[in-house]
């Protein structure tokens, strides 16, 4: 139907290595454009659950994915004493931890390893120019060289700058007012295999989660109407950093050290990606470039993947790119917004500023762990069902 046409994917991360297995499945030419020099490794977990596991499943990866296992047993809340609060197993029909959690950089890798005899990868480049005509795209990349595609999609993270050459200022970044740190810190002896949560006055959480590469992948999140912290330098935000985490508790001290000796500490606003249309002419885009549901819905990995399956498909049944577009946005529309609905009260509840909040916070989370609650959570729970906002039809497309 559309083979042999040529795409260009900009990003190499998750979404965009998706849509290159299946756009090459169907007989495109796919070229995938990254701006690092090789691919970003880095990252914490991933949660690949519901309709994403079947995408997986499909691509023949699954079982690589559930060996690349953190290994985590799920998560404790704890107090400042480290004394456990709460417990949540992995294997619990609520739990913090999936079966097929792994990290990011090893999903990548997965990915990357499946694709690339099939996909064109060109790294140390990124878009500066776009010009479109009914025929194809001309895409001058950052090398001052040209090339020209008969359709561009990007799918480079809520920060795409693709997507702000193409749709300028259109889609709306909705800050919800809570910052996150990301960085990978060094296992002692006090760490175990499961994850730790720690809630502490003035509206901060930490988290600690251990790895399969015998390191620990640290959070700390608080919540901050301020966005100037965006525009701020690498330098700047690690001062802002280590004044929020100050007088926190727990393990202030080790996350207080690490920021000053860590050069790879990732701090960003939490942001949902609000986009009134995701394609333009013969662009798009697909992922946390069009429709980011934030780390707090645990369904980014699962948008990302079934996104691109899905456009993947439409654009091969359909022999024009337009007819393409139109009934993947109609199929998946409505499951980008179901699962950018936040529950009410969040990030807020979880982020109490009182010593009365922290106390409500770990007893509402020793009331649901606590054996009563669970085996009514079994009883109402299908066994069957490993989807959580997943009400989404997964056409086979062949």
């Amino acid at each position: 139907m559309n083979s042999k046409k040529k795409v260009l994917i900009s990003g190499a991360s998750i979404a965009g290595p998706t849509l290159g297995f299946w756009l090459a499945k169907y007989g495109f030419e796919v070229t995938i454009v990254e701006r690092s020099k090789s691919l970003r490794l880095g990252g914490q977990n991933l949660d690949v659950r519901g309709a994403g596991r079947a995408v997986v499943r499909m691509m023949g990866i699954e079982k690589e994915i559930l060996a690349a296992n953190t290994g985590e047993l799920g998560l404790q809340f704890v107090n400042r004493n480290n004394e456990v609060e709460a417990e949540f197993p992995a294997e619990g029909n609520d739990s913090f931890t999936s079966e097929a959690e792994i990290l990011r950089g090893d999903l990548v890798n997965i990915l990357y390893d499946c694709t690339k005899n099939d996909v064109k990868y060109v790294f140390g480049k990124y878009i500066t120019a776009i010009h479109q005509d009914s025929d194809k795209v001309e895409v001058t990349f950052s090398d001052n060289h040209s090339e020209w595609f008969h359709l561009l999609i990007a799918a480079d993270g809520v920060r795409s700058t693709t997507r702000k050459i193409i749709f300028g200022n259109e889609p709306e970044l909705k800050f919800l007012g809570l910052y996150n740190a990301w960085y990978t810190i060094p296992r002692i002896e006090r760490d175990t295999q499961w994850a730790r949560w720690y809630t502490a006055q003035r509206s901060r959480v930490m988290v600690l989660r251990p790895d399969n590469h015998g390191t620990i992948r640290a959070s700390f999140s608080f919540l901050s109407d301020d966005e100037k912290f965006l525009s701020q330098s690498d330098s700047e935000q690690k001062k802002v950093l280590k004044d929020k985490l100050s007088g926190a508790g727990w393990e202030e001290d080790r996350l207080m050290k690490e920021i000053d000796d860590n050069n790879e500490v990732y701090f960003d606003g939490i942001s949902q990606v609000k986009a009134p249309r995701w394609f333009d002419g013969r662009t798009g885009m697909i992922g946390d470039a069009a429709y980011c549901p934030t780390p707090l819905t645990g369904m980014g990995t699962t948008l990302a993947m079934v996104g691109a399956y899905l456009l993947a498909g439409e654009l091969y049944r359909h022999d024009k790119h337009e007819d393409a577009f139109a009934a993947y946005e109609k199929r998946m529309r409505p499951f980008v917004e179901k699962v950018q609905k936040l529950p009410p009260g969040v990030p807020w509840l979880a982020h109490p500023k009182s010593k009365l909040g922290v106390t409500i916070v770990n007893k509402a989370a020793a009331l649901l762990a606590s054996r009563p609650v669970k085996m009514i959570g079994k009883l109402l729970s299908s066994k069957e069902k490993d989807v959580t906002k997943d009400d989404i039809e997964l056409p086979v497309f062949e």
